[in-house]
């Protein structure tokens, strides 16, 4: 099996992901949909071959005895992928991603405006979040370019593995690798303080060792970035709290409403061709509301209609009404856009132009997006 041609076929084809796995055709992912290839399923010696040409004796033995494995690597003239290898039914199954050279700005990738803002904000923290595969690394990457390009600062990132490379521009940009630069998570984390940083990226927080961390270092007065996996603000704020015992949540909760700066959830939604898919996104920026909403347990379930009614003034925005703006620029089809929205069922009556009368939490975003002069039919 010819690895690399496959991967070249990948990247001809835009795939974001190439599946191998014993006894079924090398799959490609394009724009969210599995399409297989046109080759013939490898072999188990096949998939042993690709491990041995492929991996470092290192990463071999890491593997052998881990059973899996995730790496980044570059094939010249190429691309660079981020790779996981796995066991499955006894025999190794592979993991491709393509990791783009070029760092796109948030215009080229369809993010909201208001997150170049948010990428030169001095301190605390920000979280991309979202489920696998809904671009929170691309975004996270495109960040960091901004304050490479526009600002004079030391960032440090830790990362498992290293997939976007960044260059010194006006910025000093340190990437530190799990396994190869640093043992783990918690031993960069013990360090980074003492590195001189001023922005601090996590590649991914997993728990309440990293968590507090990463608390603390926003606290001093570092700007902190990572990713989540969790779907939407809310959700972010109640799995950071999680993380603690009951008797320290209470404290966490100061701490995060002291600290945060803004949540960016993503969910990727492709368009009526299916030839490409656009970012909507929930933005969460953090006001003296949304922090008085972070301290009292009992008010976190109002973040959501905090976001709806910062549109205006705030520039924040919740996934439906990201939809909705997506759907009006005939980006999306109304299937999609419903599909993918928090609640299919209101989302279609707005798009009928139906809103119940004691809802007004949608009306300043209304006002601001209309544009056939039509009034609002409330029941």
């Amino acid at each position: 099996m010819d690895i690399k041609k496959i991967l070249k076929e990948m990247i001809a084809r835009g795939a974001s992901d190439l599946h191998l796995k014993v006894a079924t055709p090398p799959c490609f992912r394009i724009n969210g949909t599995l399409v297989y290839a046109d080759y013939e399923p490898p072999t188990i010696q096949d998939m042993a071959a690709v491990t041995q040409q492929i991996l470092a004796p290192s990463q071999r033995e890491s593997f052998e005895a881990t059973k899996e494995i995730d790496f980044a690597f570059g094939v010249p003239g190429v691309a660079r992928f981020r790779a996981n290898f796995y066991l499955q039914r006894g025999s190794v199954a592979m993991v491709f991603r393509h990791v783009p050279v070029d760092i796109q700005t948030p215009d080229e990738l369809g993010l909201p405006p208001v997150v170049k803002e948010l990428a030169l904000r001095p301190r605390g923290l920000m979280l991309i979040t979202g489920t696998v595969g809904s671009g929170k690394s691309t975004t996270l990457a495109s960040i960091v370019d901004i304050i490479n390009r526009e600002s004079s600062r030391h960032v440090i990132t830790i990362e498992d593995p290293i997939e976007f490379l960044h260059r010194d521009r006006k910025s000093i940009i340190s990437q530190r690798e799990i396994g190869c630069d640093t043992g783990d998570y918690g031993t960069a984390l013990k360090h980074v303080l003492r590195q001189d940083p001023d922005v601090i990226l996590i590649g991914e927080i997993r728990d309440a060792e990293s968590m507090k961390i990463a608390l603390t270092a926003a606290d001093t007065g570092h700007l902190v970035l990572s990713t989540m996996h969790t779907t939407d603000a809310t959700q972010t704020i109640s799995r950071i709290v999680s993380f603690f015992p009951p008797h320290q949540q209470q404290e966490i909760r100061y701490l995060v409403a002291s600290t945060m700066q803004a949540v960016i959830s993503q969910r990727l939604v492709a368009d009526a061709d299916g030839l490409r898919r656009y970012p909507a996104c929930e933005i969460m920026i953090a006001t003296s509301t949304i922090r008085d909403y972070i301290r009292e347990s009992e008010k976190t379930v109002m973040i959501q209609q905090a976001i709806q009614e910062g549109f205006v003034q705030y520039q924040m925005q919740t996934f439906d009404q990201s939809l909705m703006q997506l759907y009006k620029e005939q980006k999306i089809t109304l299937e999609a856009a419903t599909r993918a929205s928090s609640n299919p069922h209101e989302f279609q009556l707005r798009i009928k132009g139906i809103q119940a009368s004691s809802d007004t939490t949608w009306d300043r975003f209304e006002d601001s997006t209309k544009d056939d002069g039509k009034e609002v039919q409330k029941i």
